[in-house]
């Protein structure tokens, strides 16, 4: 029995409370529409996605792979949040619909890859006006045929998929499980959960396609540098509507960023953090209900996605009335010089710890310098204190790419234990934050948070900043927030 169908659901994609329509207008609207062809042509990354899945399965010979997209999720009642492919279902396919289930099966040299998905509505029965997955509610879909041109991968239609999924031997099966309730029901697990909850052999699919994510093609570098380029005017966009000598919602601010990379991309990549005053402590402050002041600093923490859905990640602090004082320039160039030291550090054969070590002592010597430490900035260091961690927080940076936090299920020894290579994309993000609460810090300190954050690539000759379009050192962010407000207000072109 179907989730739908045990919930009481149609599963045809119409409603309970839908009208019972007389025969007389159900037969009026099967008449008289003429077809048409959408012009689809072949995606310019479509060889990338198919080289991807051939270096997967490589990883996996004689198995079969079932990788879902996942699906709407209900927002309130009917009505869904905007869909968001999974980021390993788009990385392997470049379809962005919703439902749809990548299967790759074993042909004795390698897979057959098939793209399961809904197909057009039919004008052979009364979907396309009734349901509402039919395209007089939600647009015209493509046809199989039309998906196969665009992907270069083969297409059949989802309603084929229960019978496929019935047919595979779970002992040679992997699924990339959590993303569709019907595909984790349908496959069976071979084996028992592992204590993060996830069946081995599919928490090993899903570690391969991380690592593969790790070094980042031609392609998706530029679409990294093009959501990053549209991040940079969303920074533009929100300074120059920032007032220097009254308050401003911090919603406001994030709206602004909103339209630009609605405009310009698919969405944000992630909730927008604008944290005005001491709301630029609290690491992920997402409420954003909070105003500006002059005198105080506004943390922003916001990056555009891409229509591809490659995500940059930046984060500048401003000084609302234009300039620094002097204890927060203090503070602003301790975190700088942090950030500097660990871009200098990294390329390939570095490890990935010892970046975040090289950020994190630049830290420790700031926090020394404040007369904050307990300790020596050495024994502040070792790995059994880390004291200077009240104030610091969080690590240098992670991957980036088709997630904001990309790569994430990597193992250890790849990525936190690993060393960078040519082609990884990284931020490098530290910070001071010290809580308004806190009575180890001078008052003066207290309700300060700052995070510099930029998006680098790792090459042959060291560290790429993609992000450069925005200026880091103090003197210059001051410079470039009065050119901004001379500037004026603008909206997208």
């Amino acid at each position: 029995m179907t989730e739908e169908r045990a919930a009481g659901k149609p599963t045809d994609g119409t409603e309970s409370h839908d009208p019972a329509f007389p025969e007389a207008f159900l037969s009026f609207m099967r008449q008289g529409w003429r077809d048409s062809e959408l012009a689809v042509s072949a995606l310019p990354a479509s060889a990338n996605h198919a080289a991807r899945r051939a270096a997967l399965s490589a990883a996996f010979p004689g198995e079969t792979l079932v990788v879902p997209t996942g699906n709407e999720k209900v927002r309130a009642n009917d009505t869904a949040y905007p869909f968001r492919p999974g980021s390993d279902f788009a990385y392997l396919t470049g379809d962005l619909e919703p439902d749809s289930v990548l299967v790759m099966r074993p042909n004795g040299s390698g897979h057959d890859a098939t793209l399961y998905m809904r197909p057009r509505s039919s004008r052979q029965n009364d979907e396309f006006f009734r349901s509402r997955h039919g395209e007089l509610w939600v647009g015209r879909r493509p046809t199989l045929a039309e998906k196969s041109t665009e992907l270069g991968l083969p297409t059949a239609d989802l309603a084929e998929l229960e019978v496929t999924l019935a047919d595979l031997a779970p002992r040679r099966t992997r699924v990339l499980r959590g993303f569709d309730p019907r595909v984790d029901a349908a496959v069976r697990p071979y084996d028992g959960p592992r204590a993060d909850g996830q069946p081995a052999r599919d928490r090993e699919l899903a570690i391969a396609i991380s690592e593969l994510k790790l070094v980042k093609d031609e392609w998706e570098i530029a679409q990294l540098q093009e959501a990053i380029d549209a991040t940079v005017r969303g920074f533009e966009d929100v300074a120059r509507v920032l007032p220097a000598d009254r308050g401003v919602s911090e919603r406001l601010l994030e709206g602004v960023f909103a339209l630009r990379a609605r405009h310009d991309g698919n969405d944000v990549g992630y909730g927008s953090i604008v944290g005005a005053g001491e709301h630029a402590t609290t690491l992920h402050w997402v409420h954003n209900h909070g105003t500006t002041r002059p005198g105080d600093l506004l943390l922003m923490d916001m990056g555009v996605e891409n229509r591809n859905l490659y995500t940059a990640d930046v984060t500048r602090v401003l000084p609302v009335n234009g300039r620094f004082t002097a204890l927060q320039r203090q503070v602003y160039d301790i975190v700088h010089a942090s950030q500097q030291a660990g871009i200098d550090f990294i390329k390939p054969g570095v490890e990935f710890r010892e970046v975040h070590r090289t950020c994190m002592r630049v830290l420790a010597e700031g926090l020394a310098d404040l007369g904050l430490l307990p300790v020596s900035v050495d024994e502040a260091m070792d790995e059994n204190s880390t004291v200077y961690r009240r104030w610091t927080l969080h690590g240098f940076g992670h991957m980036l790419g088709i997630d904001v936090h990309d790569c994430s299920n990597a193992s250890k020894e790849k990525y936190r234990e690993g060393t960078l290579d040519e082609g990884y994309v990284l931020t490098v993000e530290p910070g001071l934050y010290f809580q308004p609460e806190d009575e180890l810090v001078p008052e003066e300190l207290r309700g300060i948070g700052i995070r510099i954050e930029d998006d680098v690539l790792v090459t042959a000759s060291g560290a790429v900043n993609l992000s450069a379009g925005l200026p880091r050192a103090a003197d210059e962010v001051e410079t470039w927030l009065a050119e901004q407000r001379e500037a004026g207000p603008r909206l997208p072109s």
